[in-house]
């Protein structure tokens, strides 16, 4: 026998099943538009917290939720997460933060301050240095200023001077002496003050050569100071940009002849 053919579905009985098919997407979707528009607007939803953790040393919890709160619109879903974290680091003291959120009405925050190691630029200013060697803005009156360098330069070798610094600073301890000021000037000179007053013109150079004219200076300064019966306290000056050695100025030490000094 030979196998009966299957009879055709009618095209009336297919345009009704593409129908019921096309009316299901539209009612599924509607329901799911309804869903969101209730979820958009129901008070559930709406942020009520936003949980601070992490470095709050300079400023309160309270005092970062005021001064974001008002930047932060939405709820737990519509709130832009990139706007709320550019409102927290744009307060003083916040390197950075991470903004999260928390069902159904939170938000989290992770900060990170800012920790100051350095004083930047001229004297009066409020600019500081972090210890990732960044510039920043902030109250000088909110840090303990005893015992902070002074680093000055193009802003944009920021985090070069201050290696340079913390390389440099070592080899000055071990005279006795602390270095107080670091300077990289627009031609890329490297000048450094101590806390004695005395000053040291060290010359251009990569970190790795200014670091090599300084350890050959504190190896022998205090034999050069001896000659002339000083210690390296009694550094008025130094010029290490010599090839060969450095040029020193010690207090109460005069290369000009006595007869000299009468005329």
């Amino acid at each position: 026998m030979r196998p009966i053919a299957p009879i055709p579905t009618p095209l009336d009985v297919r345009l009704m099943n593409v129908t019921a098919a096309l009316l299901f997407v539209v009612v599924a979707c509607m329901a799911l538009a309804a869903s969101g528009w209730w979820a958009l607007r129901h008070p559930l939803f709406a942020l009520t917290r936003i949980t601070i953790e992490g470095d709050v040393a300079h400023n309160s919890a309270a005092t970062l939720r005021a001064n974001v709160a008002p930047r932060v619109a939405g709820n737990f879903f519509t709130v832009d997460l990139a706007r709320a974290r550019r409102a927290f680091e744009d307060i003083p003291w916040v390197r950075r933060a991470v903004v999260r959120r928390e069902f159904p009405n939170r938000l989290r925050v992770s900060l990170q301050e800012h920790h100051p190691v350095a004083l930047w630029g001229a004297e009066g200013g409020s600019t500081l240095v972090n210890s990732f060697g960044e510039v920043f803005e902030a109250n000088v009156g909110d840090v303990e200023l005893d015992g902070l360098p002074r680093l000055a330069g193009p802003q944009d070798q920021s985090a070069q001077i201050l290696a340079t610094y913390q390389r440099l600073a070592p080899l000055i301890e071990g005279l006795d002496l602390t270095l107080d000021q670091l300077t990289l000037t627009g031609r890329g000179s490297w000048q450094a003050v101590l806390d004695s007053g005395a000053r040291i013109e060290m010359g251009r150079g990569t970190p790795d050569e200014v670091a090599q004219r300084a350890e050959r200076f504190v190896r022998t300064i205090t034999q050069a100071a001896s000659r002339y019966g000083r210690r390296p306290e009694a550094l008025v000056s130094a010029d290490l940009r010599h090839t060969d050695g450095y040029a020193i100025a010690l207090r109460g030490v005069s290369t000009v002849s006595a007869d000299a000094q009468k005329k």
